[in-house]
């Protein structure tokens, strides 16, 4: 027998493993890992993501065959607690799980004899003209994953032509970022307890160009995040010589002070937003919404768009996913607003469902943190390529050159 049919057939015999009900009946998945959740995790592990623990993680961008890949090489790169930090979902990661489950409830409706020669993926947002409709969503502490942190996404972010979402709790400034961007980034905020933090915030996001603020609503509190912990007690590292209170060393935070019990915003209401409006001449995004009832509020207070979330199943453990969520905010604002979404989005094949189903832009995290953590700027610019590419071919096969041919004509409930 060849390496290479050795290497096949211990790779089908691990997939099986994966699916067994035997295996799953102990609670554990196919490498050994236990879960609150066994068969669906194992369904999920069928997806591809833990690839690489089977001998199989790449040495270079160009080796990645689907996004998956660049985790396991992000988990072979970082340390414990950070790769926890990265990974985790919370309680059980029932949500986290929810979010590439609920693509699964949904099939795509190819249409053919169309020419698709050409196929035009740019998409408008706020007037503004983009390649792609897939965003870089805002995630955190990017100098955890990589030296160059948010410098090295934005130079992807640049070289591909992708819209970017700095984050609050980014470890590089809005203004040095918004440069290695070379264009205009859209900034997202965290609120806290005190009003005149976020005015600081406010200011020093409009005055380096950001034409949008996404204010995040989903997160009041600090969720549970037990994969996180887990990973943490694995760590160590002397965590504590470089996490020393709160955010205060990151860059949107010089000369701010805050106490622990101000960090969260639990008082947060609608009223919130007005205050916001009437702060700033940015547009207000609000992000963090799942439901027909709240999407509602965000039209009847002025919010001029939404990006449906639940924080990558880091927030609230509602076990839905966010392409579940989709369709009622969707009916809700009814084409007035643009609605975004993200949470769980790894193939070309779920930012189609989502463009079908009506979302305006689909953004994305984890995968471009792997890519990042994995390979600095070409890793980030690989991740894109790659789900570029596969959004590409499934345009292709379902007969729709561009953006605005994709309906819901394409896409049904499993």
């Amino acid at each position: 027998m060849s390496d290479s049919q050795h290497f096949a057939y211990r790779r089908a015999f691990l997939k099986f493993l994966a699916s067994s009900p035997l295996l799953a009946s102990f609670g554990l998945t196919a490498f050994g890992e236990e879960s609150e959740t066994p068969a669906r995790t194992s369904s999920f592990l069928l997806d591809g993501p833990d690839i690489g623990q089977i001998g199989d993680i790449i040495s270079a961008p160009d080796q990645a065959i689907n996004v998956f890949d660049f985790k396991a090489a992000a988990k072979a790169a970082l340390p414990p607690a950070h790769y926890g930090y990265l990974a985790t979902g919370v309680d059980g990661d029932g949500t986290l799980l929810a979010n590439r489950e609920g693509f699964k409830e949904l099939y795509i409706r190819p249409r053919h004899l169309v020419d698709v020669t050409n196929i035009d993926m740019s998409t408008a947002l706020f007037g503004v003209k983009w390649d792609t409709p897939i965003v870089l969503a805002p995630t955190g502490s990017h100098r955890a994953f990589h030296p160059e942190g948010e410098l090295a996404v934005a130079r992807a972010a640049n070289t591909r032509g992708h819209l970017q979402i700095l984050s609050t709790v980014s470890t590089t400034s809005v203004e040095d970022v918004t440069e290695a961007r070379g264009a205009p980034i859209w900034y997202q905020l965290y609120p806290t307890a005190r009003w005149e933090v976020t005015k600081v915030f406010l200011r020093r996001a409009q005055a380096a160009g950001c034409p949008v603020v996404v204010l995040t609503v989903d997160l009041p509190v600090l969720s549970n995040r037990e994969t996180f912990k887990r990973y943490a007690r694995m760590d160590e590292r002397d965590c504590a010589s470089c996490h020393t209170g709160g955010f205060e060393h990151y860059p949107m935070f010089d000369g701010i002070t805050l106490a622990p019990e101000e960090w969260a915003a639990p008082h947060l209401t609608w009223d919130f937003i007005k205050r916001l409006k009437d702060e700033t001449d940015m547009k207000v995004i609000v992000k963090g919404i799942v439901t027909h009832e709240d999407a509602s509020l965000c039209l009847e207070h002025g919010v001029e768009g939404i990006v449906v979330s639940n924080h990558g199943g880091r927030a609230e453990g509602s076990d839905r996913a966010t392409i579940s969520s989709l369709p009622e905010v969707l009916k809700a604002v009814d084409g007035k607003i643009p609605v975004l979404v993200d949470s769980g989005f790894r193939r070309g094949t779920d930012i189609f469902k989502a463009l079908a189903l009506g979302a305006s832009g689909v953004c994305i995290g984890r995968p471009y943190l792997w890519g990042l953590s994995s390979f600095g700027q070409p890793g980030v610019e690989q991740v894109l390529d790659i789900l570029r590419r596969e959004l590409e071919i499934t345009m292709k096969l379902c007969g729709t050159p561009t953006i605005g041919d994709i309906s819901r004509a394409h896409i049904r409930g499993a």
